[in-house]
This record gives C-alpha cells, sequence and structure tokens, in this order.
C-alpha cells in the first residue's frame, strides 16, 4: 500500500526497519531473538506468526522498547528507538493486546483518553476524539463512554483496546494476539473490523499471532518465524500460500492452502453470473420469458434488492409473481471473502448464491464453478510465475517482497 497508487487510501503509518536485532537475557545461554533484520512498510499490516515461545511477542515488544534490544538497531520512520525517551516513544505508538487490558477502574472514557492525556491535550478535543474513536470502532459514544469494562463483552473490550491504541492517532499500531481469546465469529468480526478500519486509517500494524489463517487474512506480508524469530519466510500471503520456503512453513500453511487463497480476495473481485431478472410490477408472462434456458430469475424490489429466487420450473408454474419461487433470505456482499462465499453455497441447496452490494442492491450470482475456476486461474499464475523466476535472474535482494535476514 503507498499513497501514489490510484484510489489507494492516504497513508499514515511510518516504515519500520529492524537491523540484526537481538534479545539476550542474563542467565539465558541461547538468545530469545537472535539477528532478526526486517522492513516494514509504511501503510502495510505485517503478522508476524509462529509457534508459541519463538519469540515473535519479544520482537515485536522491542518495538517500543517494552522489551530493550540488547544489540541491533531499530527505526520508525527513520528515528532510532533507542535514541528515544521510552515514554516519549510508546505515547507515540499504539498498542492493543490480548483481552484488551484496559484499566477496570476507569470508564471507557477515560481508558480512550489515557494517552491524550498524557500528551497534554485538552479537556474538549479529548472529549472529541474519544467519541470520533468510539464511532470507529462501531461503538455508540452516549451509550459507551460512561461503562466500565466489566460491563462490556470481550468483544466489546476488545473494540475499546483497538480505539485506546488509536486515540492519539500514532503512525504505528502493535497487536498482541489481540483477538485470540474471542469466539469464532466476534474474532472474525473484529478482523473485518480492523481490515475495515486499516483501509480508511493507512497505519502501520504489526500483528502477532500463531493462527496462519488469520495471518493469511490480515496480512499485507506475513513473517514466519521459527525458533529466535528467525525468519523462515517473508512476502505475500499469495507466495507463501502457493511457495512455502521449505518443510517447516509448508507445515504452518497446511494441507489446505487453496481453501486458504479464497480469503485472499473478494467476492466483487471475481467474475459474477449476472443472471436473469424482473421488478416486482412485472408480469408472470414477463417472468417465464426471463427465465428462458436459466436456472434461476431474481425478483427485485423498486431499490434493486433481491426479493425472491425463482427456478424455470417455478417460473412457469406460477399463477403471480409474489408467490412465485422462494424469498431471498441470505444474501453474500461483494466485500465478503471468497471463503465466506463458500460457507454461503455450501448452505444453498442450488450452490449458488445472491450476491448484494454494500447497499443490499443485487449484483449478480456466485457458484461453486465461480470459485473452482478462480483457484484454477491462481494455479496457472504460480505456474507462469515460477516458470519466469527459472528463466529468469532473481532481482536484487533489497528489491523484492521477501526482503528479510535471519
Amino acid at each position: 500500500m503507498t499513497d501514489t497508487e490510484p484510489g489507494a487510501p492516504a497513508v499514515s503509518g511510518a516504515e519500520i526497519v529492524l537491523d540484526a536485532v537481538t534479545k539476550h537475557y542474563p542467565g539465558q545461554r541461547d538468545p530469545a531473538v537472535d539477528r532478526v533484520s526486517l522492513r516494514i512498510p509504511a501503510g502495510e499490516i505485517v503478522v508476524l506468526v509462529g509457534p508459541s515461545g519463538c519469540g515473535k511477542t519479544t520482537t515485536m515488544r522491542m518495538i517500543n522498547r517494552l522489551v530493550e534490544p540488547t544489540s541491533g538497531t531499530i527505526t520508525i520512520g527513520g528515528a532510532d528507538v533507542t535514541a528515544m525517551d521510552p515514554d516519549r516513544l510508546r505515547r507515540g505508538v499504539g498498542y492493543s493486546i490480548q483481552q484488551a487490558g484496559l484499566f477496570p477502574h476507569l470508564t471507557v472514557a477515560k481508558n480512550i483518553a489515557t494517552v491524550p492525556g498524557l500528551l497534554g491535550w485538552d479537556r474538549r478535543r479529548i472529549a472529541a476524539r474519544v467519541d470520533a474513536m468510539l464511532e470507529l470502532v462501531g461503538l455508540d459514544p452516549a451509550e459507551y463512554r460512561g461503562r466500565y469494562p466489566r460491563k462490556l463483552s470481550g468483544g466489546q473490550q476488545q473494540r475499546v483496546g483497538v480505539a485506546r491504541a488509536l486515540a492519539a492517532d500514532p503512525p504505528v499500531l502493535l497487536m498482541d494476539e489481540p483477538f485470540g481469546a474471542l469466539d469464532p465469529i466476534t474474532r472474525g468480526a473484529l478482523q473485518d473490523e480492523l481490515l475495515s478500519l486499516q483501509a480508511e486509517l493507512g497505519k502501520t500494524i504489526v500483528f502477532v499471532t500463531h493462527d496462519f489463517a488469520e495471518a493469511v487474512k490480515l496480512g499485507d506480508r506475513i513473517a514466519v518465524l521459527g525458533d529466535r524469530s528467525r525468519i523462515l519466510q517473508y512476502d505475500t500471503p499469495a507466495a507463501i500460500l502457493a511457495r512455502p520456503a521449505d518443510e517447516t512453513v509448508a507445515g504452518f500453511v497446511g494441507t489446505d492452502a487453496s481453501l486458504k487463497q479464497l480469503t485472499l480476495t473478494r467476492v466483487g473481485e471475481v467474475p459474477l453470473e449476472r443472471g436473469a431478472t424482473v421488478g416486482t410490477t412485472d408480469s408472470v408472462e414477463t417472468l417465464r420469458t426471463a427465465s428462458g434456458d436459466r436456472s434461476t430469475v431474481i425478483v427485485l424490489d423498486e431499490r434493486g434488492r433481491p426479493l425472491r429466487r425463482v427456478t424455470a420450473a417455478e417460473a412457469h408454474t406460477a399463477s403471480t409473481l409474489d408467490a412465485a419461487g422462494t424469498a431471498v433470505e441470505a444474501t453474500v456482499s461483494t466485500e465478503a471473502t471468497l471463503q465466506a462465499a463458500l460457507a454461503a453455497l455450501l448452505a444453498e441447496a442450488s450452490a449458488t448464491a445472491v450476491v448484494v452490494a454494500p447497499d443490499g442492491a443485487y449484483v449478480g450470482l456466485i457458484t461453486v464453478e465461480t470459485l473452482v475456476a478462480h483457484l484454477s486461474t491462481l494455479r496457472d499464475s504460480v505456474r507462469g510465475s515460477t516458470r519466469d523466476e527459472v528463466e529468469s535472474p532473481a532481482p536484487d535482494q533489497a528489491e523484492r517482497p521477501s526482503e528479510a535476514k535471519a
């Protein structure tokens, strides 16, 4: 993500560079983190993924010096963090952790206001920022600003934690398994919320997780870490899924790499079947004509939203339009991932799902064949890029997305 790409959001993040960063705890024979070098581009989400105890959280915490590096350098926006006052550094870096880490004796508003208050903002500015942050994470300020954390659900607490981390508008946000303690439905919703926020804000986000599926969904790039944070592979999710660097990385990817690839594409990015449509004021004869040899006709309301789904057989036996077919109860948004679309397709007897725009207007139909064709295109693309790599010399390491060394 760059601020020069047409249609891209403005990037408010800063580049982070780790150069030969090491953490060696006294009394330990081996370092917890051993000479890690990594460039994290401004405005991207970079996910550190690896097994428990590999050093990924330690690596992330050295960025804001919650853990002091033993050696090496870390820069944010070109400034050496080891030369900064630690408190000043941390006030300029957002930090969100598992189970939110809210202060239980402070209201939601006071939790969010913590860093702006430390920075000396006036009360009016803080109050406006608190309300803006609550709205940003989908919580009504009037309802939530005066609540205490114990009166919130786990998902609501996590949203407040993200709001607090963003309150002072930091260029960098560090997230340490922030959704790990939540149920799958809430976790998925907050992942979507984070992606939506990032599309609007363009922060530099370093996200730690042990869940590779989460890394694939969220990351612009993924750093797969081994023991002592040794970087096994650093690349885009698509590249890692298609070409794991070694058997260890392949183990993270798992045997369902094709299904994971479905999380990389939104429904609106693939060709959809338009299908036949009629309006509520059309006649039954129009419905029958529209069906022709098509398997499905969609009845749309006056605002173009899908109301009913009618098969060809139902169209030819219907006596009235409003009684034809069955109501469209479940739809798939163009903003949903293809993996979410697959789940919807499996719930439909026809293996066809109705796709709508964010405003609910009908867009088209997605089928299992659509997903199969997309995966086939991905495989062909990977084969083509692999042949290109064999036939062409590799570019300089500094120019490649996999810019990492251990």
